[in-house]
């Protein structure tokens, strides 16, 4: 499996993202002046992240596919962002809940089972 930081770790050069989208690297360059995507920058040269090529995958998607106008793009990637941020939120207090039940239930056992 693939780690996060893995899939963040700038790796593919601009001529290289644009052959695996089919997309011309200006288009690239327009999305990162648009401010869609953000690539890394070693002296001047772009680099994309595993991450990168599938937000930009998306982007193309929605603009190829569903018809989607830039403006509608970044509203969409800024609520899928947030819903990420809540999806993680939610998953970390479940975990709380789940840890703080077993806690629970464990006290409940020990006391059951060894004090009377």
């Amino acid at each position: 499996m693939t780690g996060t930081k893995d899939r963040k770790r700038p790796v593919f050069m601009i001529s290289v993202v644009s052959r695996m989208l089919g997309v011309h690297p200006q288009t690239l360059r327009l999305y990162e002046r648009e401010g869609l995507i953000s690539p890394q920058r070693t002296k001047r040269a772009r680099l994309y992240s595993e991450e990168d090529v599938e937000r930009l995958a998306m982007i193309l998607r929605l603009t190829r596919e569903l018809g989607v106008n830039r403006a509608g793009v970044e509203i969409i990637l800024r609520m899928r962002h947030r819903m990420d941020v809540l999806q993680k939120e939610m998953d970390e207090m479940m975990q709380f809940l789940e840890e703080d039940l077993r806690n629970d239930f464990m006290r409940k056992l020990k006391k059951m089972f060894f004090e009377e």
